[in-house]
């Protein structure tokens, strides 16, 4: 089928294990070894990546590094180094570029391709994904898995097929087919909650969801409903856009002991607020609204905000915001695990008025 016909052509590339695989690549004694990349388990880190090899112990990004470490006792712990990661990302994303100027990055490892403009047919699409993993492979050393599909939802879903290496195409026409007999959860926006309120409909797979009507799933689930049916029919319209809207700058530290001290909280929420007010200021970027993240031992977890007068990229303002947030949500005395600060709402610092 040729590309004449307007269906378009979108690759999704996504790196495999990408922060072990790149530590892996500047240590090769590292290869064929469990190896994790993350916080230290006595200061209740997490799992950032884990190789292939610690994966087969059941160990996987987000777990707790002492639960990976009672999986995999003999796996190899070593901390992030993002100033490398980011290195690596910014060479791969250089080789996608060279192919189309159409790409959207959506992490420091995943990005989506529109080739549409870019190809004269499907078996050219195929190709090009082909050689764009092999040179990823050969010039930058790393591997990456890519889908190919007329949508990003059909692409991305791909991608995953084939892990590590793979390269996994899915055909104008064959969307629904390729779909149908995967869990709900691999459509855009079907987290846990909504996957419970399928299963109890009888709806775990993503053929059993082309099997209700969309007027049944719209008047249970709203305008996700229908938005759910065109997905499981591997319909996905969104285009890959080239820039994003920064919305939100933050910082967050999780601390190895619980805090139940007022001032030591203040602190903690005194060098939180420096650290956006940085970011802020390098994105060359000011936020209207100040948030805050508090954590307790037992996990509950809340968010409050505030909206400001003016956008700021001032810590001390961010900090003052914050300050007013932590009081009005924190239980005195109550231990509180993790603590956050985020700047929202975010627009360009406002300038100077021009003289008359």
């Amino acid at each position: 089928m040729r590309m004449t016909d307007r269906l378009r052509a979108i690759v999704h590339l996504d790196m495999d294990a990408f922060f072990v695989a790149v530590e892996v690549l500047e240590r090769p004694e590292l290869v064929g070894k469990p190896v994790l990349v993350g916080g230290r388990p006595e200061e209740r880190g997490v799992v950032s990546a884990a190789s292939y090899p610690a994966r087969a112990f059941g160990v996987h990004s987000a777990m707790p590094m002492a639960r990976a470490l009672a999986l995999c006792p003999q796996a190899i712990v070593l901390p992030p180094r993002h100033h490398l990661y980011h290195e690596y990302s910014r060479r791969v994303m250089e080789i996608l570029h060279q192919a189309s100027p159409v790409i959207e990055q959506v992490s420091i490892d995943e990005a989506y391709l529109d080739l549409t403009e870019q190809v004269p047919d499907w078996e050219a699409v195929i190709e090009v994904a082909r050689q764009l993993q092999g040179r990823v492979r050969e010039e930058v050393g790393l591997s990456a898995s890519l889908g190919v599909a007329t949508n990003k939802l059909v692409a991305k879903v791909a991608s995953a097929r084939d892990k590590p290496g793979g390269l996994t195409v899915v055909r104008p026409g064959e969307e629904a087919t390729f779909l149908a007999p995967l869990p709900v959860h691999v459509l855009w926006g079907v987290g846990p909650v909504t996957t419970r309120k399928l299963a109890e409909l009888g709806v775990v797979t993503v053929g059993d969801l082309t099997r209700r009507s969309e007027e049944e799933l719209r008047a249970r689930f709203g305008q996700r409903g229908t938005e759910m049916a065109r997905q499981a029919r591997g319909i996905d319209e969104r285009p890959v856009v080239t820039e994003y809207e920064q919305r939100s700058l933050s910082q967050e530290t999780t601390f190895v002991r619980d805090l139940r001290d007022a001032e030591t909280l203040r602190r903690q929420l005194w060098q939180l607020s420096q650290g956006v007010g940085q970011q802020l200021r390098e994105a060359e970027l000011a936020a209207r609204t100040v948030a805050i993240k508090l954590r307790y031992a037992d996990f509950t977890t809340l968010t409050r905000q505030m909206k400001l007068a003016v956008p700021t990229d001032d810590e001390r303002t961010i900090y003052r915001a914050a300050a007013v947030l932590l009081r009005r949500a924190w239980q005195r005395g109550r231990p509180v695990r993790l603590l956050g600060v985020a700047g929202r709402d975010l627009s360009p610092p406002a300038g100077q008025l021009p003289l008359l």
